[in-house]
């Protein structure tokens, strides 16, 4: 930025040699100073310098320069907890809608704004175990490493409880015997079976193991997020999940916990809140160095004072006694200018723009009590009139484009939107715009762009429940419409690959094999086919009772 104080000084030297040439082409030099006695090339310098000191300093205030005033010592009342997220296959069945991984991110992400004091930490499980984040007091780190937990974080797929127990235990300070609290989130189909043993070992080094059950014991096939079709075992069969409650109640059991049966993320939230406040809290003194002493006021008040001294200096001499005799002097007619326009800008700082939120906030009101009244047309036109006096509220632009829906002007309403998405700031207002589109092209049967508009509200809004159960209605109202034209679509190529079979099929010619040689050859078939039952059989016998599972 000081960079710019070159061209003012190459401007500066310009000025200087023009005017001495001007004085030059003028006449008689003598006679030109005589004339211009009383303009002062000092003070003209001068000026120029205050300006660049001025400048610099106004720099110098930008970068905003601050000294840390010491340290901050913060104090907290909590407990250290691990949060162990099942993320296997099983854990895409949809007997809790939409799957239940999804309800269970939503559950941490509610226990996580409960647990204000406490330390929190994630591990990730399925076949192998992962700490995803260590403990943090960064509870907006953990919601964003939670966004990132799905069934391809872990390569092994099956669900080791176990190893999830042994990972959340490494994760704490192993010289605490108490205030330790492990979270177990799994439908509890487990193949292994030392999680119990574990549990019990962790119990007696002071960590309560509580877990949380998802899912149901009618159970739910799977289906692949990637392909949409059902997991089938060896057999061909589909793959059932079910919600092993038995497991989960007796980890629970020997770990000193509770167990919770998801119903309601709100509701199990507040139950497991109401456990980990039952341990006891220990005192914690963090050291964080918050506090700075800014001195960027100083720095531009002394630049404003620069320029007003370079505004008010003149550049002419100091008056000498004969020119008393003047009503009023060319400086003083400079001075009443000079305060009228430093009030001037000083007003024009601070008033136009507050008055000019204040008129634009009136509005919004307004149209907020008609809004609510359903005068959506005046709404929207209280609406417009905001946003016509700042375009980037973004307030004024999302609500007019709720009016403009509510009045049948869906057209409207979407660039009203899309200009709401454009002024927002922070993620989750851009996806409340993103939801509203969604909604509108929803209702106007065009299930390509609504579906987009959800996916953007979730990208921005990962808990935004009613965008994920409005994107997964859309995603089956789509695949409803599309499987008559794939049927009618596949009916057609059978009908004419069967055609073409049948053009192609050779047409019989007539026997030339006696009835003694039909027999034996029909005999010599049926010897080899026994054979080969035969050797079916002792594979069958070869192969294990049980196929490994992979979900």
């Amino acid at each position: 930025m000081l960079a710019a104080l070159i061209p003012t000084w190459v401007l500066y030297a310009l000025v200087i040699q023009w005017k001495k040439s001007r004085i030059e082409k003028i006449g008689d030099p003598a006679l030109v100073m005589l004339l211009i006695s009383d303009y002062s090339a000092k003070k003209f310098s001068l000026k120029f310098i205050l300006f660049n000191i001025a400048f610099v300093l106004a720099a110098i205030a930008l970068a905003n320069p601050r000294t840390p005033q010491g340290n901050t010592n913060v104090k907290r009342n909590g407990i250290d907890v691990i949060i162990a997220l099942d993320v296997s296959k099983s854990m895409l069945a949809e007997d809790v809608r939409p799957n239940r991984l999804d309800r269970a991110k939503q559950f941490i992400t509610k226990l996580i704004d409960k647990l204000s004091d406490d330390r929190i930490g994630i591990v990730v499980f399925a076949g192998r175990a992962y700490l995803q984040m260590p403990l943090t007091y960064d509870h907006a780190a953990a919601k964003m490493y939670l966004s990132s937990a799905t069934t391809d974080v872990v390569p092994t797929q099956g669900t080791i409880i176990g190893d999830a127990l042994k990972m959340s235990y490494a994760a704490f300070n192993s010289k605490e015997k108490k205030y330790k609290s492990i979270i177990l989130i799994s439908d509890g189909e487990d193949h292994d079976e030392t999680a119990e043993n574990i549990t019990a070992a962790l119990a007696e080094e002071g960590v309560m193991v509580n877990t949380v059950g998802i899912g149901s014991t009618e159970g739910a096939p799977i289906r692949d997020a990637a392909t949409g079709d059902i997991k089938r075992n060896a057999e061909g069969h589909p793959v059932i999940t079910r919600l092993n409650e038995m497991a989960l109640k007796n980890i629970a059991a020997k770990g000193n916990g509770i167990y919770q049966l998801f119903t309601n993320a709100e509701e199990v939230s507040t139950a497991m809140d109401v456990q980990l406040k039952s341990m006891g809290q220990r005192s914690i003194t963090e050291t964080s160095m918050i506090n700075y002493q800014n001195f960027f006021p100083w720095f531009l008040a002394a630049a404003l004072l620069m320029l007003l001294t370079d505004f008010f200096m003149p550049e002419k001499k100091s008056e000498t006694v004969a020119v008393k005799a003047t009503t009023q002097k060319p400086d003083d007619a400079k001075l009443k200018a000079g305060v009228a326009i430093l009030l001037l800008i000083c007003c024009g700082m601070f008033v136009p723009a507050t008055v000019f939120a204040q008129n634009a906030n009136s509005l919004i009101k307004k149209g907020n009590e008609e809004y609510s009244k359903n005068q959506y047309e005046a709404a929207a036109g209280s609406y417009r009139k905001a946003v016509e006096k700042n375009k980037t509220n973004e307030t004024a632009q999302y609500n007019l484009g709720n009016a403009l829906y509510k009045a049948g002007k869906t057209d409207e309403a979407l660039d009203s939107y899309d200009a709401a998405i454009a002024s927002s700031k922070f993620p989750v207002d851009k996806g409340g715009a993103w939801y509203n589109k969604g909604v509108a092209w929803q209702n106007n049967k065009k299930l390509p762009e609504c579906i987009e508009a959800y996916k953007n509200a979730l990208k921005l809004n990962p808990a935004d429940e009613d965008a994920r159960l409005n994107l997964q209605k859309a995603l089956q109202h789509q695949k409803k419409e599309q499987q008559p034209k794939e049927k009618k679509d596949q009916q057609k190529k059978d009908n004419q690959k069967q055609q073409q079979q049948n053009d192609q099929q050779p047409k019989p010619q007539p026997s030339k094999m006696t009835k003694r040689e039909a027999e034996e050859k029909l005999k010599a078939l049926l010897q080899q086919e026994k054979k080969l039952q035969d050797r079916l059989r002792k594979v069958d016998a070869a192969a294990p009772d049980k196929p490994e599972k992979d979900w």
